[in-house]
């Protein structure tokens, strides 16, 4: 551990850690400090079976405190520091307001990661593709023979890879606007900041527009001359009620950009042969054709020109050809699952909002069968709907939202002259009955939700992995 990581987690001893919601990036954090020897206590309204018999046994292990239930913030006031989970936004809980007013520190894992990591770090946000691209930039270095952290809104906690990470290493972090929200100028700025595109969503946990974007911005903003920043030469970053919002106005150090459209001045960018080239200043090279790409979809030619962008200078053009003949995708991201009476199956459980969607449609190039439907956040359905009349034969709608998509799709103009079918049912295990048994040889169904799973389950990775459970179980 460097010594600056040391010093912060020793003047941490002898007092009181409280962290409040108990995820996937606070129960690894709360046993990292447990076993420093900290005093810690862990919060959450939920109950240990939700939270998991596994992870609350292991701290119990280590002489962590519970304060479950609906009386669950009550201990704060004892507490010298709290780490709120990311997901916790601080307009929407006042206790956060209680707390600093009270004269205690309010932060989060990621906030602490970035004041203490002496590597290298890649910081990767955006509206979609930041898990892909995050992978991708990691895949590459590693291919390179780096040392990779990967972690942050993928899944992973980073602040208990501060035992380990040194300065030689390099830290591929994606974050989500919820994280980067209070991450002002008191926390070290990423070295490379992406940020793969901006568009409406979020908007049922934003209090606005410009709020979700101005946390985008926090990626950025604080970057010095030497830093450099990725953006997206397709995307109108002046999203918002306020011009300032367009990204390069705010780049400090060096700008690169990436396009599938046109050729950019420095940057990867796909030619009108399919060639993937990256200019520098003009002075272009190869790196590999959109064929190389043995994932799916315009969207990840995008990704691959993001990632591509990001790790110029770090990585040959070779070892980046490599990955692409190789990287088989990420899970849950348009991920074959199985072949089952000649028919494919694919779990893109993450997309939840209509432009994933758009993506996740267009990946195939065919009118397939789509599983549809989870819980509401607000988003507007109708953009996705010439895409759905266009790519797609049978819909099966399921879950909360079932009935808005139904009518989204029926009152739109071209529906009745498209030929769609669509069925809905209650919850996604009839809806893959359903598609099982219209499907016929030579069919693809593909679970493309639209929405997010909580009206099922508690993630979207949750909701994947039963969908490939219930596939892998055909035939039983």
């Amino acid at each position: 551990m460097n010594e600056k990581a040391k010093q912060y987690f020793d003047n941490l001893k002898g007092k009181k850690v409280a962290f409040v919601g108990m995820g996937v990036a606070n129960a690894p954090c709360a046993e990292f400090l447990a076993k420093l020897g900290i005093q810690v206590y862990a919060c959450d309204k939920r109950d240990k079976e939700y939270i998991g018999a596994e992870i609350c046994g292991k701290l119990e292990k280590l002489g962590v405190n519970f304060s479950l239930g609906e009386d669950y913030l009550d201990i704060l006031s004892d507490m010298d520091l709290v780490f709120r989970s990311h997901g916790i936004l601080p307009f929407q809980n006042s206790w956060i307001g209680d707390c600093i007013e009270r004269g205690q520190k309010v932060t989060t894992e990621m906030e602490v990661f970035f004041m203490l990591c002496p590597a290298k770090i890649i910081a990767v946000t955006g509206s979609n593709g930041k898990t892909t691209t995050t992978t991708l930039i990691s895949e590459m270095l590693k291919m390179q023979g780096y040392n990779v952290y990967l972690g942050g809104n993928i899944g992973k906690a980073l602040m208990p890879e501060l035992e380990t990470i040194t300065e030689n290493d390099i830290a591929v972090v994606e974050l989500s606007s919820f994280q980067l929200l209070t991450m002002g100028n008191l926390v070290n700025s990423p070295d490379i900041a992406v940020v793969t595109n901006i568009e409406c969503t979020h908007q049922d946990h934003h209090i606005s527009l410009d709020e979700y974007v101005d946390a985008k911005r926090n990626i950025l903003i604080y970057q010095n001359s030497d830093c450099r920043t990725i953006l997206n030469a397709d995307c109108d970053y002046s999203i918002g009620n306020r011009v300032y919002h367009d990204m390069r106005y705010d780049v400090r150090g060096q700008l690169a950009e990436f396009s599938i459209r046109h050729p950019v001045k420095n940057g990867a960018y796909m030619n009108d042969t399919g060639e993937i080239v990256y200019s520098d200043n003009g002075a272009e090279t190869y790196v590999m054709s959109k064929d190389d790409i043995i994932i799916p979809g315009s969207h990840n030619i995008e990704n691959y020109c993001t990632a591509i962008s990001a790790v110029w200078g770090l990585v040959e053009p070779e070892n980046m050809l490599k990955v692409a003949k190789s990287f088989g995708g990420v899970e849950h991201r348009i991920e074959f699952v199985r072949e089952y009476n000649g028919v494919r199956y694919y779990n893109d459980s993450i997309a939840t909002s209509p432009s994933r969607v758009i993506s996740g449609l267009r990946a195939f190039g065919r009118k397939i069968i789509v599983i549809m439907g989870g819980s509401d956040k607000g988003n507007d359905m109708t953009e996705m709907v010439p895409d759905i009349l266009k790519y797609v034969k049978l819909l099966v709608l399921n879950g909360a939202t079932a009935d808005k998509i139904y009518n989204t799709v029926i009152n739109y103009d071209g529906y009745n002259s498209s030929g769609l079918e669509i069925i809905k049912t209650n919850n996604l295990e009839n809806a893959l009955n359903i598609a099982k048994d219209r499907a016929v040889s030579g069919d693809i169904v593909s679970l493309c939700p639209a929405c997010p799973a909580f009206d099922q389950f508690k993630t979207f990775e949750y909701r994947g992995r039963r969908f490939k459970e219930l596939v892998n179980g055909f035939g039983e």
